[in-house]
């Protein structure tokens, strides 16, 4: 997909699969926020995914694939400056009812520009898994190009067969100029199994990587 002149995606071109996530059935917007409230009432740690990324000294963070918005908000809650960016529109507009003073920003992983760099760029929720099939590597070269040198990719996604393996995610965030600094099997820092099921990454920007990163302030 690529931006519209409103900083927006466009849908995709010819030949070019759907977005598995915009193409499901599954809960959207407010639906999809009471599925994590029932887990909430029910004793359930929510914030696991900010509990890691406040730890590792950030202040500045784009929650990628942010949906409703609950990562970010409780990062925005500890004291960290967090835009998201998300390309199902009736999921940010559940983040943006719930945080209007956030920066919600409409936009395809694969090709949105925004006019800053970040300390961190979170991606949990499984977004590595919904993003169209066939970029990947484009969608994580997109998050390099919003860090800061040293700056850090957090992601977090399950896996299985038939989806993207800890083996191809690595190459593809190496050619982004992104290198392995943690690996974890949850987000509260479980060792990785044997097979796992699930993995939480943390890439880290090569100083003097070029990037192409935006140079503008957000405005």
């Amino acid at each position: 997909m690529g931006p519209d002149a409103g900083g927006r995606d466009a849908a995709p071109g010819p030949g070019r699969p759907p977005n598995p996530w915009l193409g499901g059935e599954g809960l959207r917007g407010a639906d999809y926020d009471r599925r994590f409230e029932t887990l909430a009432a029910a004793g359930h740690d929510m914030h696991g995914e900010a509990d890691l990324v406040c730890s590792l000294g950030v202040r500045r963070v784009l929650d990628a694939g942010c949906g409703t918005g609950r990562v970010a908000i409780e990062l925005s809650r500890r004291g960290l400056d967090v835009v998201g960016v998300d390309l199902d529109p009736a999921m940010l507009a559940a983040a943006r009812a719930k945080a209007p003073g956030i920066e919600w920003i409409e936009g395809d992983l694969a090709s949105v520009t925004l006019h800053a760099c970040f300390d961190a760029v979170v991606m949990a929720g499984n977004v590595m898994v919904f993003v169209t099939p066939g970029t990947e590597g484009t969608v994580l070269a997109t998050a390099a190009r919003h860090l800061v040198p040293g700056g850090l990719l957090v992601a977090g996604f399950t896996l299985g067969p038939g989806r993207l393996d800890l083996a191809t995610y690595d190459r593809l965030a190496t050619a982004a100029g992104l290198e392995l600094v943690e690996r974890w099997g949850t987000w509260d820092r479980a060792p990785v199994t044997a097979e796992p099921s699930y993995a939480v990454s943390v890439h880290r920007l090569r100083v003097g990587r070029d990037t192409e990163r935006s140079t503008l302030v957000t405005g």
